[in-house]
C-alpha cells in the first residue's frame, strides 16, 4: 500500500539511516528553517527510561525498547495528521522493524500491521554512514560497524515496505537541508501537475 498524492500522509517525509549519520542535526536545521518536524523516538525514550530507572533500553530489554519506540512513532504519526503542510520525521514506524531485525529478534505481527497502516510519503531520505561525523555518547553506544549494519537494515526494511529511497549527500548540514528542500519542491510540483 503506497500512498497517493491524494493521501494526506503523502506529505509525511521520513529521514532514516544509521546512528551518527547526521539525521537529527539535519532535522534540527530544517526545523530552524520553518519546517514542521517530529523528533526521534529512540533518544527520547532512552533519556526518559534512564531518568526513571526503566528497562525499555537497548542495552536492557530490546523488545521492550522496540515496543516503546513503536508507540512513540504511532503517536507522532497521529499528531502529524493535525498539522498543515509537509511534516519531517526523524525515523518512522518501519525503523522499529529494522531495529528488531538488526537485533535478531522476531518482528511481532502487530508491528508489521503498524507499518502497513502508518504510512509516509515518497521518497524516504536515507543518511548513509559517515565516519567523519560519527560519535558515540551516553545515548548512542553503538560503534561505527553497527551504524553501518543499521543503515543496511533500514534500507532493506523501507524497500520491503514499498518506499523509494533517496540517499542524502555527505555534505554540510546547510547543503543537506537544501537537498531535502529541493526534493520536496520537485515532489510538490510534480503532484500539482498530475
Amino acid at each position: 500500500m503506497v500512498p497517493t498524492s491524494s493521501d494526506p500522509t503523502s506529505r509525511f517525509v521520513v529521514l532514516t539511516g544509521g546512528p551518527g549519520s547526521g539525521k537529527t542535526t539535519l532535522i534540527d536545521r530544517l526545523a530552524a528553517r520553518g519546517h514542521v518536524t517530529m523528533p526521534e523516538a529512540g533518544r527520547a525514550i532512552i533519556r526518559d527510561q534512564m531518568a526513571i530507572g526503566g528497562q525499555a533500553l537497548p542495552w536492557a530489554d530490546r523488545a521492550l525498547f522496540a515496543e516503546a519506540m513503536l508507540a512513540f512513532e504511532m503517536r507522532s504519526h497521529r499528531a502529524a495528521e493535525d498539522l498543515a503542510g509537509p511534516v519531517l520525521f526523524d525515523r518512522g514506524v518501519p525503523d522499529v522493524i529494522g531495529y528488531l531485525r538488526l537485533c535478531g529478534l522476531p518482528v511481532p505481527p502487530h508491528m508489521e500491521e503498524a507499518a502497513r497502516r502508518f504510512r509516509y510519503g515518497q521518497p524516504v531520505f536515507v543518511a548513509p554512514p559517515w565516519r567523519e561525523i560519527f560519535v558515540q555518547d551516553g545515548e548512542r553506544r553503538q560503534d561505527f560497524d553497527e551504524a553501518v549494519r543499521t543503515f543496511e537494515a533500514m534500507l532493506k526494511v523501507y524497500r520491503d515496505c514499498g518506499y523509494d529511497l533517496v540517499e542524502l549527500p555527505c555534505a554540510s548540514v546547510a547543503e543537506r537541508a537544501d537537498f531535502v528542500e529541493n526534493r520536496l519542491r520537485v515532489g510538490a510540483a510534480s503532484s500539482r501537475d498530475r
